[in-house]
């Protein structure tokens, strides 16, 4: 999967500190529970996290829930939102150095940041993600591994970079048509998901090459046949 970082914004790949990061699988909610304040002194703990009515958990079908949705990233839930032309989360305590999810819509979204509370103060960036949410992958075949049913089952990654501190995240369009999951804040990087950095990048293709240089060379004496 390609990473979509948002143009416009001081961006880092340099990997944050790993107690710095903080991910929201969704997991331990019911189908279709209001999310509010479940990282707020909730069950999913007290991070200062708030979602505004409207967002909700959501649980994959094959697992007993009303979710059509498969391979998901994590878990078995979801994060979606329903009967609302937007939705907002607010984080009290702020959040630098950017934050990332996985997506999977089936019609154009927008996620936009601000510095200041329910989306007020000011804007530090906004990103469009494009409709993408059965492209790529089939479900439904008997034999398959995964998840057996379940039309939003692509998933993109998506890291969001910016100056400053953010206190709020408003998600506009797509309603009842997009999921998100592992939504991290203070890493770019997907749930927190190494990124290598361009030297690194270097390094394993040159280890590639001598492993290729290597296979050519065994296969002088050793003919395999793959299936």
């Amino acid at each position: 999967m390609k990473l979509l970082l948002l143009s416009g914004l001081a961006l880092a790949l340099a990997p944050a500190t790993a107690n710095a990061a903080i991910t929201l699988t969704f997991e331990g909610l019911g189908d279709l529970e209001e999310i509010g304040s479940f990282y707020d002194g909730g069950p999913g703990g007290n991070l200062g996290i708030v979602f505004s009515t409207g967002s909700q958990a959501l649980i994959d079908e094959d697992y007993g829930g009303s979710g059509n949705t498969a391979f998901e990233p994590s878990g078995e839930t979801t994060l979606f939102f329903s009967g609302v032309s937007s939705a907002i989360l607010n984080y009290s305590a702020g959040f630098g150095t950017g934050f990332s999810f996985f997506y999977s819509a089936a019609s154009p979204v927008s996620v936009s940041v601000y510095d200041g509370l329910n989306g007020t103060g000011s804007l530090l960036g906004t990103i469009n993600l494009t409709a993408q949410f059965n492209v790529g992958c089939v479900t439904g075949t008997p034999g398959i591994t995964g998840d057996p049913l379940g039309d939003y089952c692509n998933w993109t990654p998506v890291g969001v970079g910016f100056a400053g501190v953010a206190k709020s995240i408003v998600f506009g369009g797509g309603v009842g048509n997009v999921v998100f999951d592992n939504v991290t804040f203070g890493d770019i990087r997907p749930g927190g998901a190494a990124v290598p950095e361009p030297a690194t990048w270097a390094m394993m293709l040159a280890g590639f090459g001598l492993v290729g240089a290597g296979t050519r060379r065994r296969r002088q004496s050793v003919r395999v046949t793959y299936a």
